[in-house]
């Protein structure tokens, strides 16, 4: 029986390679993001490169009540999750005190309420069954505070935690719970951000690289994957905590800002 994944943030960048590496496995694929558009195209490259069942859901998860309409419409459709891919998500370049606050807020909202939303409304079905895997993309950032993005390096953190937690929580059953943690990747986050002409997104990597990543970690059952960096910088982020916290800070804000 095929699987079928739900996958956020499904129309560009790392949620559109996921769509797409899943389709290839065989599976089945639920897409949510805002553009309409964009995910009825990927339902018909979909649907005729690899003969997967697509079903489309136009929701902008940054609005109070979108991740239920999401659960109720796979539930009405009679879709049953496998995979949960919460892949959705945003930052934003900036001091604190003088971005946008209803960007700021839009932003917890996406990263933190609406993941953790959906994890609490797919997860008893997944423990019902005593099967399932949710892949929650993190970031690099979630290893360190993040002076010019505040809010998005503190959301990415809770990501991760809230993930190792509730794996652990489910140790004793087949679901597993996995963080994906990228680095600077090629998707249109960089440019949305701010970010793309800065220090920190200089090399990055492709977003199939990093869907592939973090789909075979997901399948492997892994806590974390780190995608995205040399292999010296991978040893090093564990690191950073015992490290002088004002250098640290310093070396952050100087990667964010633009040259």
């Amino acid at each position: 029986m095929k699987k079928v994944a739900l996958i956020t943030g499904a129309s560009t960048g790392i949620g559109k390679e996921l769509a797409t590496i899943h389709a290839e496995k065989g599976g089945d694929v639920i897409l949510v993001a805002r553009s309409k558009d964009k995910l009825v195209q990927l339902k018909h490259d979909l649907e005729l490169k690899h003969q997967a069942s697509v079903l489309v859901m136009a929701k902008d998860l940054t609005q109070p009540g979108a991740p239920e309409e999401v659960y109720d419409e796979v539930k009405k459709a009679g879709w049953q999750v496998d995979y949960l891919i919460n892949n959705a998500g945003f930052g934003g370049r900036g001091k604190f005190h003088e971005r946008e606050w209803e960007k700021d807020l839009a932003m917890i909202n996406l990263n933190i309420v609406a993941l953790t939303t959906l994890t609490r409304l797919f997860l008893p079905d997944f423990v019902k069954r005593n099967e399932g895997r949710i892949l929650n993309v993190s970031s690099t950032a979630s290893f360190m505070p993040g002076p010019l993005q505040a809010v998005y390096f503190a959301t990415k953190a809770y990501v991760t935690f809230f993930s190792n937690a509730i794996a652990e929580e489910l140790s004793d059953t087949r679901i597993t719970v996995t963080a994906l943690m990228p680095g600077a990747t090629e998707t249109e986050f960089g440019r949305v951000a701010g970010l793309d002409k800065t220090e920190m997104f200089k090399n990055a990597t492709s977003a199939r690289k990093v869907a592939e990543d973090g789909y075979n970690g997901m399948m492997k059952g892994k806590l974390d994957v780190v995608s995205g960096l040399p292999f010296a910088m991978k040893m090093m982020l564990p690191m950073i905590p015992f490290l002088p916290k004002k250098m640290v800070l310093k070396q952050i804000r100087q990667m964010q800002e633009v040259k």
